[in-house]
């Protein structure tokens, strides 16, 4: 994998004790910080896992500066799964909250983002733009068409949420073809204001960082959020076609070249 910096590096997950190290760094965000929970979580080791891991790749960010470990230097993860890997579990981590049916029918190359965090001091910078770079790259090798994935809102408050879900549906609403769809048990509808009645900077002011990225590189939202309790999110799933990049985008996805 490349590097973006001299302290700032990547890498794939390659052995167990990788994998755990993946895992402590999302007990942090998910549980620790976000109040998240989950039937394989450990509590006792402070590991937040499921079992979509041992089936997958996880792109983690490394800073040398905070010790010689990988479980001391992580920072940052990805959890990737392929459509060639996605047989070996029998779904996407994505199905239990979406229909992507959509996606699938598409026959493209699939790719679903999972699991994704930064520590609190890494995130809106120079890591993101790192783990991004690591992601285009991964993309490029595999040839990948579509990536897709669920992000989240914190919290499960509609009414506090409902602006901002509100300017997703009005403005960033995927194309029919590839318009995954919340499940019926937990669908939420996003389209809870006129959009005349927004004021859609400060709803995307409140439209985590994360989401904004990929809507600034030509990203889409899937129909529909999902309340998910047990980690005290609202989520919506992202889309990105590969191909529709502009040129602006591209640059900014691939490192400028």
């Amino acid at each position: 994998m490349t590097t973006a910096s001299v302290k700032l590096k990547l890498k794939l997950a390659d052995c167990e004790a990788d994998i755990q190290a993946a895992q402590a760094l999302r007990y942090q965000v998910f549980v620790k910080e976000l109040g998240g929970d989950g039937p394989l979580v450990d509590h006792a080791a402070g590991l937040e896992r499921d079992a979509f891991d041992p089936f997958t790749d996880h792109l983690m960010l490394l800073d040398s500066d905070r010790g010689d470990a990988v479980k001391d230097q992580i920072v940052g993860v990805y959890r990737l799964l392929r459509d060639d890997q996605m047989p070996a579990i029998g779904a996407y981590y994505t199905e239990a909250e979406f229909d992507v049916t959509a996606l699938k029918k598409t026959g493209r190359k699939l790719l679903e983002l999972g699991r994704s965090c930064l520590l609190p001091e890494y995130r809106g910078g120079t890591a993101m733009y790192v783990l991004w770079n690591g992601l285009a790259d991964y993309v490029a090798k595999h040839e990948i068409e579509i990536l897709f994935g669920t992000a989240s809102f914190h919290g499960t408050d509609i009414d506090a949420l409902s602006k901002p879900l509100s300017l997703l549906f009005h403005r960033h609403l995927a194309p029919d073809e590839l318009r995954v769809i919340a499940q019926e048990k937990s669908f939420q509808n996003m389209n809870l204001h006129d959009e005349r009645d927004l004021d859609r900077r400060l709803a995307m002011l409140e439209i985590p960082a994360l989401i904004k990225g990929y809507l600034r590189l030509g990203g889409f939202v899937g129909e529909g959020a999902y309340i998910d309790h047990a980690f005290n999110t609202t989520d919506v799933c992202l889309v990105m076609d590969t191909e529709k990049l502009n040129a602006t985008q591209r640059r900014i996805y691939t490192r400028g070249t």
